[in-house]
Formats: C-alpha cells, sequence, structure tokens
C-alpha cells in the first residue's frame, strides 16, 4: 500500500512539473499571438493632426477634383474675379478678355516652403491654362504671371469649366510631362507626382481648389 502511494505522489509531481515547465514554454514560444508592432505614438499624433475634418471631407465629395486622396487637408481659395460661378470677361483670351491671370488669395500654410499654381479647362480634356512653381507668395494680383505661364480662357464654342488648384508642397516639384496650352488628359495621374521628392510621399500639404465657367461669346 505504501509503495502505491508514493507511486501515485511522484506521478502527480511529474505530472505537475510537465505542466508548468511545458505550459509555461508553450506559452512564452506562441508568437503568433504577439502584438505586431505598428506605428510610433507620434506618428500616429501626426496623421491625427493632418486628417481632413468631416466638413473637408464632404465637400471635396460635392466638388469632386484631382485629388482623391482623402487625406490630403484643404484650405480655401478665393479670387476677386470669380462672380457667382463665372469668371470674368478680362482674365479670357477673347476679343473681350486681356489675356490676364485671375486674382487669387489664399491664407499661408503652415510647413509649405512654396506653393504651385494651375489651371485647366476640364470640359476640353483637362487643357492647362496656367502653370506656375515654387511661389511664396499667398496673393497674387492680378496679371501676375506672364505669358509662358498663362493663356486665358478661350472657349471653342458653349460653355467650358475652368478650375484653379493652388498646392502648399514642403520642397519644390515641377510636372515636367504636363502639356501646357494643351490638353492634358491624364492630368490627376501627373499631379500624384507633386506628392514624392526625393523618393518619399507626402510632399503635398494641402491645397486650395476653386471653379467657374465661361461662355463662349460673354
Amino acid at each position: 500500500m505504501k509503495i502505491l502511494k508514493r507511486t501515485l505522489i511522484l506521478c502527480a509531481l511529474f505530472c505537475s512539473l510537465s505542466f508548468v515547465v511545458y505550459g509555461c514554454s508553450s506559452s512564452d514560444n506562441n508568437t503568433d499571438s504577439a502584438p505586431i508592432p505598428t506605428e510610433t505614438a507620434v506618428e500616429t499624433e501626426k496623421k491625427a493632426i493632418n486628417a481632413p475634418t468631416a466638413e473637408e471631407t464632404e465637400e471635396k465629395k460635392k466638388n469632386k477634383d484631382i485629388f482623391n486622396d482623402d487625406n490630403i487637408k484643404t484650405f480655401e481659395l478665393s479670387s476677386d474675379d470669380l462672380h457667382e460661378g463665372v469668371w470674368d470677361t478680362i482674365i479670357t483670351n477673347t476679343a473681350n478678355g486681356s489675356n490676364v491671370s485671375p486674382h487669387l488669395k489664399w491664407e499661408p500654410v503652415p510647413d509649405a516652403e512654396c506653393y504651385a499654381v494651375y489651371m485647366i479647362d476640364t470640359t476640353a480634356g483637362n487643357w492647362l491654362h496656367w502653370e506656375s512653381y515654387g511661389l511664396t507668395e499667398t496673393e497674387l494680383p492680378q496679371g501676375w504671371a506672364n505669358e509662358d505661364e498663362y493663356v486665358g480662357p478661350c472657349p471653342p464654342g458653349d460653355t467650358h469649366s475652368y478650375e484653379i488648384y493652388v498646392v502648399a508642397l514642403k520642397k519644390n516639384v515641377e510636372l515636367t510631362n504636363l502639356n501646357y496650352d494643351g490638353s492634358n488628359i491624364f492630368f490627376s495621374k501627373l499631379a500624384s507626382e507633386l506628392d514624392v521628392y526625393d523618393n518619399t510621399e507626402g510632399n503635398v500639404i494641402s491645397y486650395g481648389h476653386i471653379k467657374g465657367t465661361y461662355t463662349y461669346g460673354d
């Protein structure tokens, strides 16, 4: 009987030790359940600061533009030459116009080294009417751009839609593939190149966007 009791006690101890050793070892080596590091708290905070508000996201949905990334913030852009959604005749390259670039104004964007300006006719395959780089000003008077950077709207007929983008950049990037005073069907693809500097994404901080129409014969 004593031998049987001792045998049972030894078996119980052996089982207990096996559970502790192998149980703990199994838990410690289970790398599949270990959390995978994602991003630092600083990176998370930066994303939260730069993320657009719900109002900005909703506004972008209403006014579809070339920047389809909802993570890029927008800023207010205005022009004294745009009234009730119609561009003033003076900015056009027509018999009644003066072919001068429109007035633009926006607030300075923190951390922006410079700005780029584009004006396209979305009715005519993104015809590029204005292309300026490396701007440091935040208000451009009427007629600011020279003839190598700006040619006014001159629709061949009907009503055309002209949109202006002012893009705030960390570093200056020039889009060499754009066709000035010509159609740029893939303008949205080319514009995404602004976001890359020195092989690193995130060069675009934010942008302003306004649009208006001009009708042939006005």
